[in-house]
């Protein structure tokens, strides 16, 4: 069968990449067609364009380049209709997907949304037509088909959390060199350069209160080395790692971490962390009066409690950021409480097996009975 996949972004390639993989697995004759990254097209799909040059944080950004975005919406539609799938295959990303999934529907395409837009925390009124346009909503967290399921009467699958089976395999692999005899705090300031640009200066500040720990930046992938010599050149002790993020949660003791996908993975990993966001003041005050979670990040979401600490937009100073490091590092108590509720977070997400071949094989039957 063939298969066409869209992702927008780092997190969305690396999902995509294994659901590439358990689909050639139960459909060795899969022809794949993707909009992602690197780790899609490694996975064995044909790559029509990179997530780094469809990617813009917040709502001015994205007003910004709207007309770019446009322009791609046009191009994903005229080579989805060259390929002719017998599936459209939509993760994560909502700005772009849900206007291809509308207008893939429209013309009689199966359409399969992995990953849901989180509308349970802004644009709730999206459910309206999605219930529409898309066939399959596969879910990732576990409050989500609760939600579509006693708000909107839609029955979802919830498939588990993709990350659970990646973050496993990373366990279980050779634990590379020490990157530092010092105890290891890790930098993980995003994968748009917007977002990168607004936290990792702070986030070098903060290295220089704790002299006797070794600070790490991951860089993000499709992110030049160049990008970040502008603030890591006052910072010599601090380092700059490549494909490396696991290795580097592996091994720290503490984290300071951008608001999304991240957050999560270095709960899986057992790292304590600070939550940071900072967005352009238009983006957060427009978000702030429209998003109505309790928390941002997914570890407190999940949990539905202050699990970790979250410092957002004017909280993120270099003083706030600087004590709750300090609080990390030396409070075993608090420590310990973290190691627990990380604990409960992962048996809630290892409900289903493994996330991407519970996918496929939802993806592959849906198609099966649609015929």
């Amino acid at each position: 069968m063939r298969y066409y996949l869209i992702a927008g972004e780092a997190s969305g390639d690396l999902h995509g990449s294994h659901l590439i993989a358990a689909l050639h697995q139960q459909d060795p004759q899969a022809v794949i067609r993707c909009w992602g990254g690197d780790k899609m097209q490694a996975a064995g799909a044909t790559l029509v364009k990179h997530y780094r040059d469809l990617a813009f944080m917040g709502f001015a950004e994205v007003i910004k380049n709207l007309p770019t975005i446009l322009r791609n919406i046009r191009a994903c539609k005229k080579d989805i209709e060259q390929f002719c799938p017998d599936v459209v295959v939509c993760i994560d990303y909502p700005g772009f997907n849900l206007r291809i999934a509308k207008w893939a529907h429209a013309q009689k395409m199966r359409v399969v949304y992995y990953i849901a837009p989180q509308v349970w925390a802004w644009k709730e009124d999206r459910v309206k037509g999605m219930k529409q346009y898309i066939d399959q909503l596969l879910v990732i967290l576990p409050f989500e088909k609760d939600f579509f399921a006693t708000r909107w009467q839609w029955p979802v699958s919830y498939v588990g959390h993709p990350l659970v089976q990646v973050v496993d395999l990373a366990k279980q692999q050779a634990p590379d060199p020490l990157l530092t005899d010092k105890p290891l705090v890790a930098l993980l300031p995003g994968s748009r350069q917007q977002e990168i640009a607004k936290k990792l200066p702070i986030m070098l500040q903060v290295s220089s209160f704790f002299p006797d720990h070794q600070f790490i930046v991951a860089k993000a992938p499709g992110t030049p080395d160049e990008f970040y010599t502008r603030w890591l050149a006052a910072f010599p002790t601090v380092q700059l790692v490549s494909d490396r993020t696991y290795s580097l949660l592996r091994q720290a003791k503490a984290a300071l971490v951008t608001s999304g996908t991240a957050t999560l993975e270095t709960a899986l990993f057992g790292v304590p962390q600070v939550v940071c966001y900072k967005g352009s003041w238009l983006s957060y005050q427009i978000g702030k009066r429209l998003i109505k979670v309790k928390y941002i990040s997914l570890v407190n979401l999940i949990m539905n409690k202050p699990v970790v600490t979250e410092l957002i937009q004017d909280q993120l100073t270099v003083n706030n950021l600087q004590r709750a490091l300090q609080e990390l590092l030396s409070n075993s108590t608090k420590r310990q409480q973290i190691q627990e509720d990380y604990a409960q977070l992962q048996a809630l997400l290892r409900s289903t097996g493994q996330a991407s071949s519970t996918a496929a094989t939802l993806i592959i039957s849906g198609i099966t009975r649609s015929v």
